[in-house]
């Protein structure tokens, strides 16, 4: 096969926001990452694996061109100590190990520094994702039917059946293939004037908004708080969150600031987004749990600050399609500023169920750190003494 990653734009760009802040304050910081697919029944050929290790060999190759590290540097809050960095940096494949298990079950695990395994995991998400597909099934018949798809979805657009608001395209690390995204990307961002009250605002895929000219829109993930927040032997996890909202104001105070909630659960989270990180921070991201609870439980806490909710975004991006966006935008908009991030839905809607494949830090400086959201078993942590752990701080804390 042809490479599927053929720049190292081609990532979401919260991997931009946090490596820039990994850098400047967390350089030494080492990690463990773990892909795994969460269907059971999918099985990886030998050819798909050895394809897979050639396609991440081919990533391996690439280096940052000086287009787009003006591109890059264009961005306001993008430094230049950091466009130097990526000067540099290269994709090193000595980071990655591969193994299957009897059932031809597949996974992949980096080691090294932040800086360097961070960068891996939605390529390597990407380059899974489309050899399967590529491999397993007829690929012609599965691409037509992704377009005849989004072509009709695009329509609800244009005639009204769905009123969405402000949405971007967050689907690269689960996409059909490149060229499934690309024609995602451009036709959602064409049709825009036509639209009735919908707006593609730009993808999380920072190649393609160079290339067509959108914002690429992403702020920080589970990862960022997971590691400033665990990987530190003195540091209780459970204000894992003040430590990783005090490290994003250091390095970006009022820019770039889209607070991530769920990642040892939205209500410990409201424990630390008091009234200095709330007004800071422009808006909040749903990723897990019951989207208008969650809604609802935002704009009470906002209320409770003496912020005024329409000033700040509720950013859902929780495995949405459009007619849940539909509601949920009809649910808020009159109280809060209202986004949406939709993946999967746009980038490999076929005639076949789409992969469940993650890639999750689970280990930060030689210790276990995981994830407790708010919908119970999206966490990836291998200890499960670690978890009991966490929880047990976690609910100590909420406690007293």
């Amino acid at each position: 096969m042809k490479p599927i990653i053929i720049s190292l734009l081609e990532t979401d760009m919260y991997k931009f926001s946090m490596g820039q802040a990994i850098y400047h304050q967390f350089p030494s910081y080492k990690t463990t990452w773990t892909f795994k697919c969460r269907n059971m029944d999918v099985k990886f050929t030998k050819d798909m694996v050895e394809e897979i290790k050639y396609q991440i060999q081919e990533y391996c190759k690439l280096r940052f061109t000086e287009e787009e590290l003006a591109y890059l540097d264009s961005i306001k809050w993008i430094r230049g100590s950091y466009i130097d960095f990526l000067r540099l940096w290269k994709p090193r494949y000595e980071d990655f190990e591969f193994f299957q298990d009897a059932e031809c079950h597949l996974f992949i695990e980096p080691k090294g520094t932040w800086l360097n395994t961070s960068m891996y995991e939605i390529p390597v998400l990407a380059i899974v994702n489309e050899v399967y597909f590529r491999m397993k099934y007829n690929y012609d018949e599965l691409f037509a039917a992704f377009k005849e798809k989004l072509e009709n979805k695009i329509q609800l657009l244009i005639d009204g059946t769905y009123d969405i608001g402000s949405f971007s395209e967050f689907g690269l690390r689960r996409r059909l293939s490149a060229e499934a995204q690309d024609l995602a990307v451009k036709m959602l961002c064409e049709s825009n004037s036509k639209y009735h009250n919908s707006k593609c605002v730009g993808t999380s895929n920072v190649y393609l908004a160079k290339k067509y000219g959108v914002t690429p829109v992403g702020t920080m993930a589970h990862e960022w708080i997971m590691c400033v927040g665990q990987g530190n032997h003195k540091h209780n996890p459970a204000y894992s969150n003040w430590y990783a909202l005090e490290a994003w104001v250091k390095e970006y105070s009022v820019l770039n600031g889209t607070a991530l909630t769920d990642t040892i659960t939205t209500d410990c989270f409201l424990k630390d987004f008091q009234l200095t990180y709330a007004t800071l921070f422009s808006g909040v991201r749903h990723d897990s749990g019951d989207p208008y609870e969650w809604g609802e439980k935002m704009i009470s806490h906002y209320n409770g600050l003496g912020i005024d909710p329409t000033t700040k975004t509720l950013l859902f991006s929780d495995s949405l399609d459009f007619e849940r966006a539909h509601k949920l935008n009809a649910y808020f908009k009159d109280r809060a500023k209202v986004a949406f991030g939709i993946g999967t839905y746009l980038s490999n809607d076929t005639n076949v169920p789409p992969l469940n494949i993650v890639m999750k830090t689970t280990v930060c400086n030689g210790q276990d750190v995981a994830k407790i959201s708010d919908t119970p078993g999206k966490g990836m942590c291998k200890n499960p003494e670690y978890v009991d752990y966490l929880q047990r701080s976690i609910d100590w804390r909420m406690s007293h």
